[in-house]
């Protein structure tokens, strides 16, 4: 059996502008292309450069989402929505439950892993202490949609120090994040031989979603504190701006090394695949596994900051983007895909890495998928 070759622990940087500065028959545009599929298959991430966005535009964000969250918890009730899954708003701490730490195939995953590979104990199934606010970055659909609760109207918090700046920073970084990550799955598509706009056009009106995260480092600051346990995420791609504090572990091809996530300042983005890029590929990609969690360097960060901004809330902010497709897009997998992701799964097993059980990946609507996986995490009944 053959040895596996190991994966390095830094993730491809793969460059927007050559794609968007070439004609896209070019050899360098075709090279940076399959870069970027290849990545995705890899790792389930990659860096994205992207010389349009601005990281000004990320500190105007992080600011306003740390005076949000610092805001009493009647304040920020008031934008709740738990009738509409929590898929809009606000969702406080302790609410959303991490789906592995219930459910049996992703139990299998973090068996197979090394034990020093593994990620921090979610076995108690405890929620994450987390907060999160969802802001709508979508196209409404020229047609009724089956599933109006992923695609409702954003929530607008009311305190004056917070309204007034509320829309211009949320549309801006929103936008930046959203046509960065566009411009992948242009690059993903033809990276996997496949026209273009493939994805983009099966995402025009999917409920992509500002979703930055908050977590209070007053109260959960102490080392080895989960949180966000070990999951996958539930749309196509994610997309993130560099967090204030590390913390984001990932995990390569699901049974690979732990990998303390680090964004370079500046124009890079994180991204990472999801359930729905997952199931149209066939498991060619797949969702990648992450957790966030208060590490040494977390630590370390916190007593800067304290020191360094003794007046600003400690809390962390991830700034992140959900690109989801058409709630109503009719999901199953691309036939050329599936049948390189068995090439794959075979290669990987010769290589003497176990996958695990087959996954099959049946027809459905998007915003099924969608419903089931909300179900998992104790958003909706």
């Amino acid at each position: 059996m053959s040895v596996p070759q190991e994966i390095s622990m830094d993730l491809p940087v793969i460059d927007l502008d050559v794609y968007l500065n070439n004609p896209v028959d070019s050899p360098e545009v075709k090279a940076e292309c399959e870069k970027a599929a290849k990545a995705l298959i890899t790792y389930g991430a990659l860096v994205l450069h992207d010389s349009r966005v601005a990281e000004k535009d990320n500190e105007t964000f992080l600011d306003l989402l740390e005076d949000y969250f610092a805001q009493p918890e009647e304040n920020l009730r008031q934008d709740e929505r738990p009738e509409l899954s929590w898929q809009i708003g606000v969702t406080l701490e302790n609410t959303e439950k991490p789906k592995c730490a219930v459910d049996e195939p992703c139990l299998n995953v973090i068996q197979r892993l090394a034990p020093e590979e593994r990620p921090l104990d979610i076995s108690g199934h405890h929620p994450d202490p987390k907060c999160r606010f969802f802001w709508r970055m979508a196209e409404q659909p020229p047609y009724e949609t089956k599933f109006p609760g992923l695609n409702s109207e954003n929530v607008v918090p009311q305190a004056p120090h917070i309204k007034e700046r509320w829309n211009p920073a949320m549309e801006q970084w929103g936008t930046s994040m959203k046509s960065a990550v566009e411009g992948l799955t242009e690059m993903t598509a033809v990276g996997l031989g496949l026209p273009a706009g493939t994805f983009k056009e099966e995402g025009k009106y999917g409920p992509h979603l500002l979703a930055p995260t908050a977590s209070d480092l007053e109260k959960y600051g102490q080392k080895d504190t989960i949180l966000a346990g070990f999951h996958t995420d539930l749309n196509f791609l994610t997309i993130h701006g560099r967090s204030r504090y590390p913390g984001l572990h990932i995990w390569a091809r699901n049974t690979g090394k732990r990998i303390a996530v680090k964004i370079p300042p500046g124009n890079y983005l994180l991204v990472q695949a999801g359930k729905q890029l997952e199931h149209i590929t066939g498991g060619l990609i797949k969702a990648g596994f992450h957790e966030v969690v208060v590490n040494e360097r977390t630590v370390e960060v916190i007593k800067k900051r304290k020191e360094q901004f003794p007046d600003r809330p400690l809390i962390r902010i991830s700034s992140t983007f959900f690109w989801h497709l058409n709630s109503d897009h009719d999901l199953a997998p691309i036939p050329k895909l599936a049948e390189e992701a068995k090439r794959l799964r075979a290669e990987q097993f010769n290589l003497g890495r176990d996958e695990g059980e087959e996954k099959t990946y049946p027809p459905m609507k998007v915003g099924e998928l969608v419903q089931e996986e909300l179900k998992h995490i104790a958003l909706m009944a």
